[in-house]
């Protein structure tokens, strides 16, 4: 049995139905979208865009994660996504920042937000200390290796899964049993399994049509599927044209439980979500 709530920060997210967390890049180099929204105002502009469309979460981003992508200097990200947390706090939804930096992390949460959604897991050095004395909403997702080294790690056998599903379970468990073990309440824990980050097309399927099966028990799932290389796999196309396949995979992952769903494309999501949620109401 699901949570009914996420507690982040200033909200208690009802999770009756699948929330749709809005992507924000402030970065030049993201997979989709890269460059887009660098400039604050074309930020700010997709931002109102969202809110208008009903978005419930808007995560913010100022460093890339695709696979290779180099770290960011801690500095620069700070100049990327503090302003727009300044601007859009009182927006009306909870903000999330994806970051896995603790010194992002204390930063954004004195400025007021609500989520930290981190790639590592609470993993990196001090990461855990960053977030356990606030009232953060925390996400914390599966990755092998680093944005560097990620996909190359497929192959070694020291890394290779033995079985995608289980070791993703298992791993989130004791990430889990590791933010309650210095008193971060379960209450405010939701897991993500990581899809791209290491992961073949194949395993990446299996782990979207066994989602059902990652998370520890009760604790809300987020799938991040929007325009990823596991779509263009089956769609053969750029992932600026992956919007439909981006909508399909919104409504599986609802389908097989997702509580969050991160998306690009917040207005046609939304709308698919409206029309699976109908049909679910009428049977």
């Amino acid at each position: 049995m699901g949570r009914s709530t996420w507690q982040c920060g200033r909200f208690s997210l009802t999770l009756d139905r699948p929330l749709v967390m809005g992507i924000l890049n402030a970065t030049p180099d993201s997979f989709s979208d890269g460059g887009r929204y660098l400039a604050r105002d074309a930020a700010l502009h997709h931002a109102e865009q969202m809110l208008a469309a009903g978005v419930d979460i808007i995560d913010i981003g100022g460093e890339s994660t695709r696979p290779g992508a180099p770290p960011l200097p801690v500095d620069e990200e700070l100049d990327r996504v503090i302003p727009l947390i300044d601007e859009l706090r009182d927006a009306g939804v909870a903000l999330s920042i994806d970051t896995y930096k603790p010194a992002v992390m204390r930063e954004a949460l004195e400025h007021g937000a609500d989520i930290i959604n981190d790639i590592w897991a609470f993993r990196q050095p001090g990461a855990i200390e960053a977030v356990a004395d606030s009232v953060c909403g925390l996400c914390a997702m599966h990755m092998i290796g680093d944005p560097q080294t990620m996909q190359t790690l497929l192959t070694d056998p020291a890394t290779a899964y033995d079985d995608v599903v289980e070791d993703v379970r298992r791993f989130l468990a004791e990430r889990v049993a590791q933010l309650e073990a210095i008193g971060i309440g379960r209450a405010r824990i939701a897991v993500d399994p990581g899809f791209g980050f290491g992961k073949t097309v194949e395993q990446n399927y299996r782990l979207l049509a066994r989602l059902t099966q990652i998370a520890p028990d009760g604790l809300p799932v987020l799938a991040g599927i929007s325009r990823k290389s596991m779509l263009g796999a089956v769609t053969n196309k750029p992932a600026a044209d992956r919007i439909a396949a981006s909508v399909s995979a919104a409504v599986c992952a609802a389908e097989r439980g997702a509580a969050v769903i991160r998306v690009h494309d917040v207005s046609e999501t939304i709308d698919a979500l409206k029309v699976w949620q109908a049909v679910r109401n009428a049977e």
